[in-house]
């Protein structure tokens, strides 16, 4: 099974890699980039997010203005110039684009990632993120091609788990995710679970996916039991 290090054992990371991974995410990927907010230090420990807002429910990583969207571009020269200005900046990609994703809380992800590979299925990149909002632990982050967000509700009905149900939702147009090494509230930082290589670059369907992943979802044990019980709907 996957191991993702816990996030209080998470390494700050080094501004100059931001930028490295910033470019590299829209010169070698061709994912569209922008800035997020970032992180204020103080006495050696995060402290806020530079949104100001002292009730941030994801500090460091949500985007700066409402204009987020049109700016993002794949544009190396500009991502490098946005970096160089702001170099604690954290790197969000627009999901609806290159990629949607299907988000699961990590354990069902580290379950669904162990029957997929089982299976021979095809994988792209998967991200390891921390939870919003104060939640407990992490999510997985599962790149697949565009229109999964509109598919979702429809490929879940059809394997008996209507929407709502399960603890999987999918990211797609006018949703954003942060990129490794984005540095989120306190001390945790995004991850790749499955980075991004040429033998991954093609990303898979998410028909392909949802069915794992409903299925880990139902048996990952700190799901809720009115969850659990319905493990038995999944084939």
């Amino acid at each position: 099974m996957l191991h993702v290090d816990n996030a209080s054992r998470d390494p700050e990371p080094d501004p100059l890699s931001l930028l490295a991974e910033a470019v590299r995410c829209a010169e070698e990927r061709h994912w569209e980039v922008v800035p997020g907010t970032w992180l204020l230090d103080g006495d050696g420990a995060a402290v806020c997010c530079s949104c100001g807002d002292p009730g941030c429910a994801l500090p460091g990583a949500h985007p700066v203005g409402e204009d987020w969207g049109l700016l993002a571009t794949v544009g190396a020269s500009v991502v490098r110039g946005w970096w160089t200005e702001r170099p604690d900046a954290s790197i969000l990609l627009p999901t609806g684009r290159a990629f949607d994703v299907l988000d699961v809380p990590e354990v069902a992800g580290c379950l669904a990632l162990a029957r997929m590979e089982r299976m021979g299925l095809q994988l792209g990149p998967v991200l390891a993120a921390p939870a919003a909002g104060g939640s407990r632990g992490r999510r997985l982050h599962f790149l697949v091609l565009p229109g999964a967000a509109a598919k979702l509700p429809d490929l879940l009905r059809q394997i008996g788990c209507p929407p709502g149900t399960l603890d999987l939702v999918a990211r797609g147009e006018g949703d954003w995710v942060a990129a490794p090494p984005s540095r989120f509230g306190g001390h945790a930082t995004a991850l790749w679970a499955r980075p991004p290589t040429l033998l991954n670059r093609w990303l898979p369907d998410a028909v392909d996916l949802v069915g794992p992943l409903a299925y880990a979802c139902l048996r990952d044990p700190s799901a809720p039991r009115t969850v659990q019980r319905e493990a038995a709907a999944v084939r």
